[in-house]
């Protein structure tokens, strides 16, 4: 089993789901429990600058350029400090406690996961399974998620560092590396020390399938909205009661029925209802917000207010309450000026025999913010599809390649 393929399967077993409702940095206690992992093995490896952010649980090193030393061609690059991110914490939808990962060689059909709990994987809903045919899939028992979102991407940056340190005929620039928690829950550059990390242009490797290379992301913002209603004896309620429950529902009703994760793709934005709670006299909503457009952006967050001041009107009195916070932008006007960095990673690709798919992301990644703050930084493929579901998987090859990716991508700077 290749090194990267070793690292994935340790890490996944390791608990670092981030939790939203705590409010503390790192959200959850267990993501330190991979970061010391990661801090020793880093260590291990003979990397001299190594940092751990013990209270707020960011891991940083530094590998020196060796290009003075190769000599000759091999002594030119960009002259840039480059820099590889990847998250350490999962996401909160699926558990991510006693992963048990498995590794199958596919070939064709559906994938039974849990026998007992007759938990199929299966092809026709995930027809994008027979791309795998004759490769070797990780995956789970069924009853977690696999973690390869991030931990491909940990494992595939530690396994770049580890085989840069073994081969030290092997010439490249400045490295950088960092990982961080929370980037599930929007908070993965809270506490990033730019300074520590020291690096003029970066990548996440957070993304999916070999090839993808992103550049461009959701607008995001998150909403929630409060509804008060009147409670009132129901044999005795006409005109008086007003439920706060049937409430929530008129409001819901006043967002685009089919502009939402379900029935969009590509470039569509929606708004997706990711909770509820009501009873007569309270109920609750919560919302994320999605668009590439930033235009299309603020539109979406005018359609909720208009919303409520709809319900409001209707009933005559100020029942719904709503708070909307921006939570991140799309990344790509701050990329554009740093277009080399997607030629970099593309003839890195082709080398490979990789194809370059230029998409964009579906969602966030603490590139986008690192972006904002002054550190130009796209996103990279893992090798992990399915996230955030008891479905996830990783194919073996493809992580195995992208670690060479990684290599190649490196030797240019």
């Amino acid at each position: 089993m290749s090194d990267v393929i070793d690292r994935f399967l340790q890490y996944v077993k390791l608990d670092t789901q981030s939790d939203e409702q705590t409010g503390t940095s790192p959200s959850t206690a267990k993501q330190h429990d991979l970061a010391k992992l990661l801090y020793e093995q880093l260590r291990a490896m003979g990397i001299e600058r190594v940092v751990y952010d013990k209270e707020h649980c960011y891991v940083y090193a530094s590998l020196p350029a060796n290009r003075q030393a190769a000599g000759g061609e091999a002594a030119s690059g960009t002259g840039k400090k480059l820099g590889f991110i990847a998250h350490m914490d999962t996401a909160m939808e699926v558990t991510g406690a006693n992963v048990k990962p498995r590794i199958v060689a596919y070939d064709g059909g559906d994938i039974v996961l849990n026998k007992e709990k007759n938990i199929v994987f299966s092809q026709q809903e995930f027809p994008e399974l027979m791309q795998y045919k004759g490769k070797e899939l990780i995956v789970t028992d069924g009853t977690t998620l696999l973690g390869a979102d991030d931990k491909a991407g940990v494992a595939e940056i530690m396994a770049m560092a580890a085989f840069f340190m073994e081969h030290k005929e092997v010439p490249h620039g400045e490295l950088r590396i960092a990982f961080t928690p929370d980037e599930e829950i929007g908070c993965g550059t809270d506490h990033f020390d730019l300074e520590v990390f020291d690096a003029d242009c970066a990548y996440t490797v957070d993304g999916g399938a070999l090839g993808e290379l992103e550049y461009e992301n959701f607008n995001a913002a998150s909403a929630e909205v409060e509804i008060s209603g009147r409670s009132v004896h129901p044999g005795d309620a006409k005109d008086k009661m007003i439920n706060a429950s049937l409430v929530a529902m008129e409001f819901h009703a006043l967002l685009p029925e089919r502009e939402t994760p379900a029935h969009t793709e590509g470039y569509e934005g929606f708004f997706h209802l990711t909770g509820m709670s009501g009873e007569i006299e309270r109920a609750s909503l919560s919302y994320l917000i999605r668009d590439h457009d930033r235009e299309h952006f603020e539109q979406r967050k005018e359609q909720m207010q208009k919303a409520a001041e709809t319900i409001n009107l209707r009933y005559g009195q100020e029942l719904v309450r709503m708070k909307i916070e921006d939570s991140y932008y799309n990344m790509c006007e701050k990329i554009k000026p740093h277009m080399e960095l997607i030629d970099y990673a593309r003839e890195a690709m082709q080398e490979l025999g990789i194809q370059p798919k230029t998409v964009p992301i579906r969602g966030g990644t603490d590139g986008a913010r690192l972006s904002y703050m002054g550190l130009p930084c796209p996103n990279l493929c893992t090798g992990g599809r399915n996230c955030h579901s008891r479905f996830e998987y990783a194919c073996v090859q493809d992580m195995e390649l992208i670690v060479k990716l990684l290599v190649g991508i490196a030797r240019r700077f």
